[in-house]
């Protein structure tokens, strides 16, 4: 896998992340950097652990299913971004009470875990592909875990100061990036491209 497809892949995956981050941001009066480093290293860190899990597990089952990893990786990466996208559709009423939560039960570490492993299953789906795509796991947690880390804190200051505006339309990009990376898979494996 190369690195711009690393690249393309850490964005989709962290859209979801992003997109909490914005609530959380909505629900600060203030917001410090150390408020964004710690939602980011929520996020981030989920995000990084995640694809690990889920390497372990694709490789118990790597040898008997080498003939359609493949399709695995296709219909994997395709179920979790129409999810995406189909979730995006519906995001109103979710984001009209976004912000209701007081801004010392935003960041409580019980609110955080949960929404962390919460954003975070889809890299651990995305973890079983690159057991079958033989990629390099550590290179790709780091890389997954900083993205993630870095839109995370962008995306507390962008709820502080825009509110949830871009919050469906991140979470949108970022199924739609996961659908193509799927189907670029499929077509590299058919040799169409």
């Amino acid at each position: 896998m190369s690195l711009f497809t690393l690249f393309v892949l850490a964005v989709g995956l962290s859209m979801d992340a992003f997109a909490v981050s914005v609530c959380k941001g909505l629900a600060m009066r203030k917001v410090t950097v150390g408020k964004m480093a710690l939602v980011g290293a929520w996020f981030g860190g989920f995000q990084a652990l995640m694809p690990a899990i889920g390497y372990v597990l694709g490789c118990q089952f790597k040898e008997r299913i080498m003939a359609v990893d493949h399709w695995i990786a296709f219909v994997l990466l395709a179920f979790i971004g129409i999810n995406m996208i189909r979730e995006s559709a519906g995001k109103e009423k979710e984001e009209q009470s976004c912000g209701n939560e007081t801004e010392g039960e935003s960041l409580k570490p019980r609110a955080m875990f949960v929404l962390a492993v919460a954003t975070s299953i889809d890299a651990l789906a995305v973890g079983i592909t690159f057991a079958f795509l033989e990629v390099n796991i550590m290179a790709a947690m780091l890389f997954i875990g900083v993205i993630t880390f870095a839109l995370s804190m962008v995306g507390v200051k962008v709820g502080n100061v825009f509110g949830t505006k871009y919050k469906s339309r991140a979470e949108l990009s970022g199924g739609v990036i996961l659908v193509l990376l799927g189907i670029k898979i499929l077509l590299e494996h058919m040799g169409i491209i």
